[in-house]
């Protein structure tokens, strides 16, 4: 790949202003490559601007890099540059008020997703190799999914996310794109180590009502992955993820009660104290985070453990599920806020099975609709990270694929 001019920022991927860019630290397993980095991740010396004017001005330069960040400099990568993010990276779409919307090169006029936008939107559009962003409620995943690129939300907890500003910790995770499943493995190999029992999978589970939320254009267009899928792995199994418990709409529901109110928790003090500017959806939702009470948060944790325990039983040693990483490609830019809020709630339906559990779930960009991308994702069993990167890889580049 020939890097981009330092300046150059053709997608409107980046972090407006002089571009932050770092030479590796050594020689190491990823000499060669170039990332970028979500502007919630520290850089030392760097404001880490979170996406919104008021917080950056509010907040001293970063004493040291984030860990993840550290840790790709010392495996020989060079760092090209900061990119866009949601404010304070709480929504899906991609598209902030204050810096703009980064271009989604592999679906013109639609956004990007989000909240790591710029980092998904970078990748695909050749800027750089790899890039790290977050997921907290499907913020590497959607991207992935919109912008046609390999992306991994690992098991909660594998990756320190010291140096990463907090959103809901107890989702809240470190994750990363690439155009190829190579590459996405190799950044892995770095950022996860090895697995704690490394495992082949023998088994399938096609979570069937995930698969019923999907757009009837995208279900169409993931039928042959999934039978790929089947004849790779002994013909699979039906399964309901969102049963017990009311279906995948009612957990997308325990799960956004929950997240609200660790962010209140997180942001609430700093929000009322500088009273920042934000984007209307993103005040709006803010506003709505504060409304949610302890009891109800409590009610909603008690369930999550038990869906967390029933899917993790479920995905023993050597099962995968397969899910839509979307229910259909990204809307367009120019979609109404009632068309995009509708769209989310959908997608934090399929988010949320590994949001709740804290499963590894990682996104292919397999499909297409109207020449779109779409994902398909597998969720994996705690722990099995490596491995479902290992899988992703022969799986994309394996036999009854062009």
């Amino acid at each position: 790949m020939t890097p981009a001019s330092p300046l150059q920022d053709p997608l409107g991927a980046f972090v407006p202003g002089p571009r932050h860019t770092l030479p590796p630290n050594r020689p190491g397993p990823l000499s060669g490559l170039e990332f970028a980095v979500k502007d919630i991740f520290d850089t030392e010396g760097l404001v880490t601007g979170c996406g919104n004017p008021d917080w950056a001005a509010s907040h001293a330069p970063a004493k040291q890099h984030a860990w993840a960040v550290q840790a790709l400099l010392d495996a020989g990568a060079s760092l090209v540059g900061k990119t866009i993010t949601d404010e304070l990276a709480y929504s899906l779409n991609g598209q902030n008020f204050h810096y703009g919307t980064p271009a989604n090169v592999n679906a013109p006029s639609r956004i990007p997703g989000g909240s790591s936008c710029g980092s998904a939107a970078a990748v695909a559009g050749g800027l750089c190799d790899t890039a790290l962003g977050s997921d907290t409620g499907g913020s590497v995943r959607i991207p992935g999914s919109y912008c046609g690129v390999f992306g991994l939300r690992p098991t909660h907890g594998r990756i320190p996310l010291t140096g990463v500003m907090p959103l809901a910790p107890s989702f809240d995770t470190v994750g990363w794109f690439a155009r190829d499943a190579e590459t996405l493995r190799r950044v892995g190999e770095v950022l996860l180590g090895p697995d704690p029992a490394p495992m082949a999978f023998e088994r399938l589970l096609i979570a069937t009502d995930a698969f019923a939320l999907a757009e009837p254009p995208a279900r169409a267009a993931l039928e042959p992955e999934v039978a790929l899928l089947r004849a790779r792995l002994g013909g699979g199994e039906d399964f309901e993820a969102g049963a017990p418990g009311g279906g995948l709409g009612e957990w997308m529901q325990r799960f956004r009660t929950i997240q609200a109110r660790e962010i209140s928790a997180v942001h609430g003090d700093w929000i009322a104290a500088q009273n920042p500017r934000f984007g209307p959806d993103i005040a709006e939702r803010f506003a709505w985070a504060r409304t949610i009470g302890e009891a109800e948060a409590q009610a909603a944790s008690a369930a999550r453990a038990k869906f967390a325990e029933r899917l993790s039983a479920s995905l023993a040693p050597g099962r995968l599920l397969a899910i839509p990483t979307a229910p259909n490609i990204a809307p367009l830019c120019a979609a109404s806020a009632e068309a995009l809020g509708g769209h989310r709630l959908h997608v934090l339906s399929l988010t949320s099975i590994a949001g709740l559990s804290g499963l590894p779930q990682v996104t292919l960009p397999l499909a297409r609709v109207s020449g779109c991308p779409l994902g398909l994702s597998l969720i994996g069993p705690a722990g099995s990270d490596a491995s479902l990167l290992a899988f992703a890889e022969d799986f994309a580049s394996g036999p009854g694929r062009d």
